[in-house]
């Protein structure tokens, strides 16, 4: 992976992302953060984007309206595998149910789950150039 990934943050939570992005800002020094408001935005936003990026980072939740992690992950099942190589997907959720950590771990294109509240310091260590 490249060393300047792009940044693609799938997160209902208003005060989430708002933490996020200055988590991001501040720990991070990334300004160009995007956020998707739910899995669907979040697709279309690789659909519109996808030739815009090297690599990419998605931190993605699990719980949300109109498009939820899971379904996120079935609907990127289905991208062009060529486009979408050099993305790294992680998911960030609050649950406690071994069912869904479990199938988040299933998933093949899940790189790695993190708790909320965001670890910025355990995120840092797994992205290239920090």
């Amino acid at each position: 992976m490249q060393l300047n990934p792009t940044f693609l943050l799938i997160e209902d939570n208003l005060i989430d992302q708002l933490v996020i992005r200055q988590l991001f800002k501040k720990i991070l020094s990334v300004n160009n953060l995007h956020v998707a408001n739910n899995g669907r935005e979040g697709i279309e936003w690789l659909h519109v984007n996808q030739n815009n990026f090297e690599s990419l980072i998605i931190i993605l939740d699990i719980q949300m309206p109109v498009m939820n992690g899971f379904e996120f992950l079935n609907a990127f099942e289905k991208l062009d595998g060529n486009d979408m190589k050099d993305i790294e997907i992680y998911v960030l959720s609050s649950t406690l149910d071994a069912k869904d950590i479990s199938q988040v771990k299933e998933s093949r294109h899940v790189t790695g789950f993190l708790g909320k509240p965001f670890p910025i310091e355990e995120f840092r260590k797994k992205i290239p150039g920090s």
